[in-house]
């Protein structure tokens, strides 16, 4: 069976989302040379990026009212459709791989499909903050991250991204019925998954405690500190090495570092990820 990774990823006034999903390809072949990356989007892509992603996608079936988000993040019910692979991780696009990540296939193939439940801070630990997570907490929702999740073509999991797809389309009804409690003034693709699997009581069957499928979640407000900064930025120090390594603070990092902040991402990341590569 084919396994992949796909990224979706969309510009925003000055926020290049498809840069950072080069980055991440970057990244990615440079940790496992051998690993396919697709990218889901509808932008025009510089041709150099063609030899980083194995496939560049177009999003399908484009209707200026169906997305009512800058980044338009309901679409990415799309990536089952559009997906080229058998089994497929879903990322987020400002992610960096920092490790080889191969023996996760072994790990998720004996699911139909698995999403991260928990994530890290800077320094490895669980985190334990809640602030981002009160519509989970205070509607009982299963606390699913879609930015890192693991499908493979199934009849669960296709009748979970209709699922998926009816509740995108219609989150402000759904929200109001289901996630009631600090209501999210925006669609979510973390609440909707969430809630999709709460409709279906899959909740046991796609997501576990401890688990390996897990990445270091960047967003100020979870890294336990006393004093946060609205940018983790302001807060810890940042060194990113020539053999493209990367420190926070002292804690090296390793596995999938999810920066959140588009000002992480400097020329000088990318351009050591690429003449890593032998790319010019």
């Amino acid at each position: 069976m084919s396994k992949g990774f796909i990224v979706y990823a969309t510009d925003a006034k000055l926020k290049k989302y498809t840069k950072c999903a080069y980055a991440l390809g970057l990244s990615l072949k440079n940790q496992m040379p051998e690993a396919s990356i697709s990218i889901v989007t509808d932008e025009k892509l510089p041709k150099k990026y063609n030899l980083v992603f194995d496939n560049i996608i177009d999003i399908p079936w484009k209707n200026k009212n169906t997305s009512t988000s800058t980044l338009k993040v309901e679409d990415r019910w799309k990536l089952y459709h559009c997906t080229p692979y058998d089994e497929t991780i879903v990322l987020d696009s400002d992610m960096l791989i920092l490790s080889n990540l191969g023996h996760w296939w072994d790990y998720l193939s004996k699911y139909e499909m698995f999403f991260t439940s928990e994530v890290l801070d800077y320094r490895g630990n669980i985190a334990k903050g809640r602030y981002y997570r009160k519509a989970f907490d205070s509607n009982n929702l299963p606390n699913y991250y879609f930015g890192l999740c693991y499908f493979k073509k199934s009849d669960l999991s296709k009748e979970y991204f209709q699922w998926v797809e009816d509740i995108s389309k219609n989150w402000e009804l759904f929200y109001g019925q289901f996630v009631s409690h600090n209501y999210p003034k925006f669609p979510s693709m973390d609440v909707t998954t969430s809630l999709a699997a709460k409709i279906l009581h899959c909740e046991n069957n796609t997501s576990a405690k401890n688990s390996i499928f897990t990445f270091t979640h960047m967003k100020s407000m979870i890294q336990s500190w006393e004093n946060p900064t609205d940018s983790w930025q302001d807060s810890v120090g940042v060194y990113f090495n020539d053999a493209c390594q990367l420190k926070i603070g002292n804690y090296q990092q390793t596995g999938i570092f999810h920066y959140t902040e588009y000002s992480f991402l400097n020329d000088f990341i990318v351009n050591q990820f690429e003449k890593t590569l032998g790319i010019n």
